[in-house]
């Protein structure tokens, strides 16, 4: 089910949120997701991104349906060649959700309807019950889990006790001070993250905020098994095409 990686290969999942939020922002009360005059299309650019080289696709999709509909996960299931990464939040709604649909993985994360996109991870310490209920009824399914937190000792080490294969350490307090004097604090707080993370057996995944700037630094954090970028691809895209996009992203790992 999941790609092979060489010691030096990093993963790219590419969140095709923001695709919808476009879409959103003119046809919220339209009939259709996609087709007709309906655009963009958020599985199109999926389904572009894995012609160019992406590894996996990851959908958000919220309890207010901002972005991401439903519908649109379907398709992607079926559609896609890769792999279907459902972020959620902890709620019994997405719980039966993801256990109906059964993607190849889902990435628990905190949700606040004010945000306009995820911001901070998830409180594993403060919810351990709920979180740790919801790790296992996906590994029962077969249903890989992976817990977006920030990089803290605490957190990282419930995520293990909890029985959670993967992490993904949040990576926007680092990026919102990459041209500030708090970079290398933040970089090291990452990187210490991850080897703790790694010494204690999960696999090691990153995202938010990465872009085409802190890349180049964020890919010399240890033990990486995969990025989750959605914002600056889909932004560069605007530019230069999904193709091209992708393919200078996928060029960095």
């Amino acid at each position: 089910m999941f790609l092979a990686m060489t010691p030096t290969q990093i993963l790219l999942g590419v969140n095709v949120d923001h695709v919808a939020t476009v879409r959103q922002a003119r046809y919220r009360q339209h009939s259709l997701d996609h087709g007709d005059e309906v655009e963009p299309d958020c599985v199109a650019f999926a389904l572009a991104s894995e012609a160019a080289g992406a590894d996996g696709i990851t959908m958000h999709l919220r309890e207010d349906c901002r972005h991401v509909q439903d519908s649109d996960i379907q398709r992607a299931h079926t559609q896609i060649g890769t792999r279907l990464n459902l972020e959620m939040a902890c709620t019994q709604e997405m719980i039966d959700y993801a256990l109906e649909l059964k993607p190849d993985s889902v990435c628990l994360v905190p949700e606040n309807r004010e945000e306009i996109t995820t911001e901070g991870g998830l409180d594993i310490v403060g919810h351990k019950s709920r979180v740790g209920e919801v790790v296992a009824a996906m590994s029962e399914a077969g249903i890989v889990t992976s817990l977006f937190i920030d990089p803290d000792p605490a957190q990282i080490e419930m995520s293990a006790e909890l029985g959670s294969p993967w992490i993904e350490l949040h990576t926007g307090t680092y990026a919102n001070a990459y041209y500030h004097a708090g970079r290398n604090r933040e970089f090291d707080t990452l990187r210490r993250g991850a080897e703790l993370g790694h010494n204690l057996g999960l696999i090691i995944n990153a995202g938010h905020g990465i872009n085409y700037a802190n890349i180049a630094e964020v890919v010399t954090l240890p033990h990486l098994h995969e990025l989750n970028i959605g914002h600056s691809i889909i932004s560069r895209a605007l530019f230069v095409g999904v193709d091209q996009a992708v393919r200078e992203m996928k060029a960095f790992l």
